[in-house]
């Protein structure tokens, strides 16, 4: 049996080597397809003119040593090359091509580009196969993979809690009636609400004669925080409730809210943005979550917020603070804006300032929170006053009892250097729409772009 010693292809015979040699590599004229050089007829000719003008290091039939896995080969020279085959071949072996119609050679051509052709596919493949994966992470890490929403997740956590032996499982039982019946209901059932954190804090400023000069604080805000039916993605939800809280104290909103008296359960939540979708506000983003959020666990952010506020006819701005304003990646505008919010109509002279103004609706990338108030420094600094969802109850309620040193305060306080996210927005509200003004906002909606801090 004998091989042809261009490609390695098992002959019968001689005469079989001669007529492969014609037909597939060299045409009728057989030449070296290293070099082009004519050489006498026959297999052992060309091997010999191989071998002494073109050696190469290693044993006869030895593997390139640059040769890369998993790539494709030049069918001339064996070489590894990749995406670039068809381009290799006309550089380095485009002597061998001849002229089209010159026969076998054109197929060496055919060959190299059919295999880049199918090189490419791969690449595709595998390249379409990463955007699949990726955008499933996605849709898992924002809760829009169809896994459940807050009562499945409620459920699944208890269940975990009982297997690991930290819940028994009466109350287990117990904490899934009475969640089934606030379900019901649609409201919240106020286990992670903490109330009276702003008077407490009142009290605290008046008697406090370190560095504070003056402070700006909301009207009364409930602080609450995620459970185990939303934990990991209901930052924005919680927010909302602690926005909500405050607005239902503030007799200007009576009307606006005569059908939400009691803080609504985050599934609830979920329907009213839903609610303001129908009407007609924010239709790209009701289409990012399929117009649909309850039952899921979907992340919420200033749009929907906004959207929700609105439709209850509660007049709000989205402000985009879209870059920092300040060295290593502050935005001091930020906490001007906020400072100019609170202070605003409560120039007086008084070192704690109990505003009338709402809590402010705070979002960053993958979080959200609520400011509650504004500290201004002897020094001039500021600082704002900041309830975190992920902070329990256990830890705010801490506040409550607040020391003479007010170290607990560290759980709200956040400089100016503490806030270095790329992009802030806000949602603050700010009085009543009228039905007309409503319809305006809503038509305004679906072409809306936030407004922006230079």
């Amino acid at each position: 049996m004998l091989v042809c010693d261009v490609c390695g292809q098992a002959l019968s015979s001689e005469t079989a080597v001669r007529r492969h040699l014609r037909r597939t590599h060299l045409g009728r004229q057989p030449r070296c397809p290293l070099c082009g050089v004519a050489t006498a007829p026959g297999c052992e000719e060309l091997r010999r003119h191989i071998e002494a003008a073109h050696p190469e290091p290693g044993p006869p039939g030895a593997r390139r040593p640059e040769l890369a896995e998993g790539l494709p080969e030049c069918p001339f020279c064996g070489e590894a090359a990749g995406r670039e085959l068809e381009a290799h071949v006309r550089a380095r072996h485009g002597h061998l091509l001849g002229a089209p119609g010159t026969g076998g050679n054109i197929r060496d051509l055919e060959l190299a580009q059919r295999l880049q052709t199918e090189e490419d596919k791969r690449q595709r493949s595998e390249e379409e196969k990463r955007e699949r994966e990726e955008f499933k992470k996605l849709q898992r890490q924002y809760g829009l993979d169809n896994s459940g929403g807050y009562k499945q997740q409620f459920l699944k956590n208890m269940e975990r809690e009982v297997d690991r032996g930290r819940m028994q499982p009466f109350e287990y039982h117990k904490r899934k009636a009475d969640m089934m019946e606030c379900l019901a209901f649609g409201i919240d059932d106020g286990k992670t609400k903490t109330s009276g954190i702003i008077e407490a804090l009142c009290k605290y400023y008046q008697n406090e004669n370190k560095d504070v000069r003056r402070v700006w604080l909301s009207t009364g805000v409930d602080h609450f925080h995620s459970s185990l039916g939303d934990r990991g993605w209901g930052c924005g939800y919680r927010n909302f409730q602690m926005l909500l809280s405050s607005l239902l104290q503030n007799s200007l909103y009576n009307d606006c809210l005569r059908d939400t008296t009691l803080i609504p359960s985050i599934p609830k939540i979920q329907s009213m943005i839903e609610d303001a979708w129908k009407e007609g506000f924010d239709p790209h983003g009701a289409s990012h979550f399929n117009n649909r959020l309850h039952g899921s666990k979907a992340w919420i952010g200033a749009c929907e917020i906004y959207s929700l506020l609105t439709n209850l006819r509660i007049k709000c701005q989205i402000i985009d603070f879209h870059k920092p304003t300040g060295p290593m990646g502050t935005h001091p505008r930020l906490f001007e804006w906020v400072l100019h919010y609170y202070s605003t109509d409560n120039e007086g002279g008084a070192k704690v300032v109990c505003t009338s103004k709402p809590p402010i609706y705070l979002q960053h990338q993958g979080h959200s929170r609520t400011v509650v108030g504004i500290e201004e420094k002897k020094n001039k600094t500021l600082c704002l006053l900041l309830f975190d969802p992920g902070c329990p109850s256990q830890e705010m309620q801490k506040l409550l009892k607040q020391n003479s040193d007010g170290t607990s305060l560290k759980l709200l306080r956040r400089f100016v250097g503490s806030l270095k996210e790329k992009q802030y927005q806000i949602v603050a509200v700010d009085g009543v729409l009228s039905l007309e003004e409503k319809a305006a906002r809503c038509h305004a909606s679906q072409v809306l772009t936030s407004e922006k801090i230079p």
